[in-house]
C-alpha cells in the first residue's frame, strides 16, 4: 500500500486470472485503489450495507452497474453508489481499463 502520496498513473498494474485492486491509501473510514481490468474481466454484482462507493474512470471504457442500470463510462467519468446499492464494474471493451475507487466506510469500519 502506498499513502500518503501516490501516482495514479504510476500505479496500475493488472492480472490476466483477475481484476486486479491496487492499494493506494487507507484508513478506518477510507479505502481507495485502482481497479485494473483486462477486456472480459469484471467485478460481480454486490452490495454493502455500511459502505458507499465512487468509480472514476481513469482510462479505457468500463461498464459501471448501479442496481438495474448498466452505463459505459469513459475517461474522467463516474458512478457513485450508496450503502445497500448494488454495483459492479465490468470491461466489455477490447481495451484494457482503470478505474481509481474510492470506499467511505461506515461506522463499523466494515
Amino acid at each position: 500500500m502506498s499513502g500518503p502520496w501516490f501516482d495514479l498513473a504510476g500505479s496500475a498494474a493488472f492480472s490476466a486470472e483477475k481484476l486486479h485492486k491496487v492499494p493506494l491509501c487507507q484508513s478506518p473510514r477510507l479505502l481507495c485503489d485502482i481497479y485494473c481490468l483486462l477486456p472480459g474481466q469484471e467485478q460481480r454484482t454486490h452490495a454493502h450495507q455500511d459502505i458507499d462507493k465512487l468509480y472514476v474512470v481513469l482510462s479505457g471504457r468500463p461498464t459501471v452497474v448501479l442496481g438495474e442500470e448498466a452505463r459505459a463510462l469513459g475517461p474522467s467519468q463516474g458512478a457513485f453508489a450508496a450503502a445497500g446499492v448494488p454495483h459492479g464494474v465490468r470491461n466489455e471493451a477490447a481495451e484494457p481499463a482503470t478505474l481509481l475507487v474510492v470506499q467511505a466506510r461506515g461506522q463499523s469500519g466494515a
